[in-house]
């Protein structure tokens, strides 16, 4: 009894018993308040790193829209005369030439005005690409009606029409003074018209040869096909 009376008259012990209990206690607290703590910081960074990709990104895209801005530019600036004319279009840096003006129907013969046409086209351009360092790409564009094989008519398909048309013009180009290093010809046939093939008028649009000029090929780029293609 009188030890029992002892320990409850001893207020010593009672305290390290509490003092031991609430260790614990504050010791998990703490741990979790690190483990909030580092997770808020955690996420703080990924949103500060996205908004940096964000900030990064709008930024490039507003260079680059920039970029096309002053190259549309530079191109209707360099142009100003045959736009003037209405003989040629410009549209999102593809220059378009009604296939009437150069050519017959189902011809590949340039006409006269075509080929002045073109040597007219051919100092701007060439100071252009010059000063880019790029290239001009010459792309020719038929309708959908079939190629009626005859006599006088040498052509395969539209394709085939469309490839000798950009040649005939690639070709004029070159005569008149554009270096052969800076233009190349595509053919598309009846594949990407600007307007309906059901009448005449539509037809007559989609007919058309386009120049655009596009970039160079990096000499790094160029050193390397030829050794991917070695075994």
């Amino acid at each position: 009894m009188s030890a029992f009376h002892d320990a409850m008259d001893d207020p010593q012990a009672e305290g390290d018993d509490s003092a031991e209990l609430t260790a614990p206690v504050w010791a998990v607290f703490g741990d979790l308040m690190a483990g909030l703590v580092g997770a808020f910081v955690l996420v703080f960074i990924g949103v500060l790193l996205t908004q940096v990709d964000l900030v990064n990104s709008l930024q490039s895209e507003i260079a680059r829209r920039q970029q096309e801005e002053a190259r549309r530019m530079a191109l209707e600036k360099a142009l100003a005369v045959p736009l003037a004319s209405g003989r040629v279009t410009l549209d999102n840096g593809r220059i378009g030439i009604s296939g009437s003006v150069l050519f017959d129907l189902s011809s590949d013969q340039l006409r006269p005005e075509g080929e002045q046409l073109l040597k007219a086209l051919v100092p701007p351009l060439q100071v252009y690409l010059g000063e880019r360092d790029e290239m001009l790409m010459v792309s020719g564009f038929t309708d959908n009606k079939t190629v009626v094989r005859g006599p006088s008519q040498r052509y395969e398909d539209n394709l085939e029409l469309s490839a000798q048309r950009a040649l005939t013009v690639t070709r004029a180009l070159i005569t008149s003074g554009m270096p052969r290093s800076r233009v190349f010809a595509a053919a598309f046939g009846a594949e990407q018209p600007v307007a309906s093939n059901a009448d005449e008028q539509g037809r007559a649009l989609n007919r058309r040869v386009e120049m655009a000029p596009v970039p160079r090929a990096s000499s790094t780029a160029a050193a390397a096909a030829p050794a991917a293609a070695r075994p």
